[in-house]
Formats: C-alpha cells, sequence, structure tokens
C-alpha cells in the first residue's frame, strides 16, 4: 500500500470518527449541574417545564429515543411543551446524584425522563423503566408518551 493511499484510508477512517462522535446524543464532557440550570432559567423565562432525559451514549434504546424526538411531531411537542436538557449517566457511573435527587428514575433502565417545575419540583418522573425499551417504540408510541407525560406535569 502506497503511503498516499495509507495516509487517505487513515484520514477517511478519522473523519468517519468524527462523523460518528457527532452524532452521539449525550455530552459527556458536559457539567450536567450548568446545563440543568441553564434549562431551567430558560423554563422559567418561557414558563415551560423543564424535560431532562437521562442516558449514555452507548446506550442503544437512548440512541432510539434521542433520534425519535429529533424529528416529526415529536420535536414539535417537545419544544412547544418542555426545555429540554440531556444528562450523560456514562456507566452508571456519571451524575448519578442527579438522578438521585430526582427519585432515581433511571433504577430500572435508561433512557429515563423527568419533568421538573422551572423552580425544579418534579412534576413527573419515570419511574418503572417505560423508555428502557425505546427500540420497540414507534414514532407514534414516543409522541403518545410525552403527550402524556406534558399532561401529567400540567398543575
Amino acid at each position: 500500500m502506497t503511503i498516499t493511499r495509507r495516509f487517505s484510508l487513515i484520514a477517511a477512517l478519522l473523519i468517519a470518527a468524527g462523523v460518528h462522535a457527532a452524532e452521539l446524543p449525550y455530552n459527556e464532557a458536559a457539567d450536567a449541574k450548568v446545563e440543568l440550570k441553564r434549562a431551567l432559567a430558560r423554563g422559567q423565562a418561557a414558563k415551560k417545564p423543564v424535560l431532562v432525559i437521562f442516558g449514555a451514549n452507548w446506550c442503544q434504546d437512548c440512541r432510539a429515543l434521542d433520534t425519535a424526538v429529533k424529528s416529526g411531531k415529536n420535536a414539535e411537542l417537545l419544544a412547544q411543551e418542555f426545555e429540554v436538557v440531556k444528562v450523560d449517566v456514562g456507566n452508571f457511573n456519571r451524575n448519578l446524584d442527579l438522578a438521585a435527587q430526582y427519585g432515581n428514575p433511571i433504577k430500572k433502565g435508561i433512557p429515563a425522563a423527568v419533568i421538573v417545575s422551572p423552580d425544579n419540583k418534579v412534576l413527573y418522573a419515570t419511574r418503572a423503566g417505560e423508555l428502557a425499551d425505546a427500540r420497540s417504540m414507534n414514532e407514534g408510541d414516543v409522541y403518545a408518551f410525552f403527550a402524556k407525560a406534558a399532561k401529567t406535569a400540567k398543575p
């Protein structure tokens, strides 16, 4: 293999790895507490609750849920009803204090969701792993789940 060809192959692999990393839904380097404070401030300004989604990049169900909420009527619903923040739990070794603060919604699996008021009071939380099998949920299932959660979270 020529040096030029080898260099091209390595460059292509690096670019592919960079594109793959850019697609990951959870920012592993983010300060979740800071991100949560920002989302709460946006929620207060917009008079909307905050949807906290706990998950991890290695989790296929977390990736499936992230894909499902990024487009179509699901994206519209989440944008209309919530300020959204995603919290990376790593291999169940990151941001566990935040999960505990909200009643440990990740106990039965991830992804997990909590809806909090702009003053950080829990309005709704997954407690039974409702989203932990997100790969088997279609777009309508995801929409129905979040529509019901939004309704439950309203005063």
